[in-house]
């Protein structure tokens, strides 16, 4: 059979977790956390972070969704004089290794399909690799994975394409038989710059007409993936 790649990268949150069911409550419950109680400094925390207190969900374009966890932190610490960006870091990285996970599909059967195609699989986030591979293996998919790297993982992070190429080098492919997977513009910005081919999926905050200029093609999720191969 042939397909469109020979091994395929996923991005983590938003693309093989949907993003908001996952991590809009502990968005919250990290602003509340760090306003202590102090109304202002819960409105300040919201603003940098670009989350919609009225609905409960970061909005399409906080810094949070496809930054780094330093860099969120960084941006959290900003809002509060005297907030220290490695106090509030530390318990985000604490918090999110525990965060509940909602699965896009069910993630076992689609991996298994996908192994069984022959497709070496990788996952590349721009949260900690701890935080990545504890959600893996919560959703009984670690060992699915021949490359799993954080943005602490000394490769960099999205979009520098430098991670996305260490999995290519992991795998000995070209990277232009490898599709990057992604729900952000980090994601297919990193994919394009590695010569990889890229795929967008809207099970994150980020509108289909946002990915579609930086993607080969766009699709409702994951799920999907099989057929655009062309394993259907």
């Amino acid at each position: 059979m042939s397909l469109r790649a020979d091994a395929v990268l996923f991005d983590k949150d938003g693309t093989l977790f949907e993003f908001g069911a996952t991590w809009d409550a502990w968005g919250r419950a990290a602003l509340e956390h760090f306003s202590e109680g102090d109304t202002e400094a819960l409105r300040a925390l919201a603003e940098v972070s670009r989350f919609d207190l009225v609905r409960g969900s970061f909005r399409a374009d906080s810094p949070v969704i496809a930054g780094t966890n330093r860099e969120a932190a960084e941006c959290l610490a900003s809002a509060i004089p005297g907030l220290d960006a490695d106090v509030v870091e530390a318990h985000m990285a604490l918090t999110a290794a525990e965060a509940p996970l909602v699965e896009a599909v069910p993630l076992g059967p689609l991996m298994a399909r996908l192994d069984g195609l022959g497709l070496p699989l990788g996952v590349m986030t721009n949260d900690a690799e701890r935080s990545a591979r504890a959600h893996l293996r919560s959703a009984g998919i670690e060992s699915a994975f021949r490359f799993i790297a954080g943005f602490d993982s000394g490769h960099g992070a999205k979009p520098d394409p430098r991670p996305l190429l260490a999995f290519a080098e992991a795998v000995g492919l070209a990277p232009a038989r490898i599709v990057m997977v992604g729900d952000s513009p980090h994601d297919l910005s990193a994919g394009r710059a590695a010569g990889m081919q890229t795929v967008g999926v809207t099970t994150g905050p980020i509108p289909a007409e946002a990915l579609a200029p930086l993607a080969d093609a766009v699709l409702p999720d994951i799920g999907h993936l099989p057929g655009w191969l062309g394993a259907a």
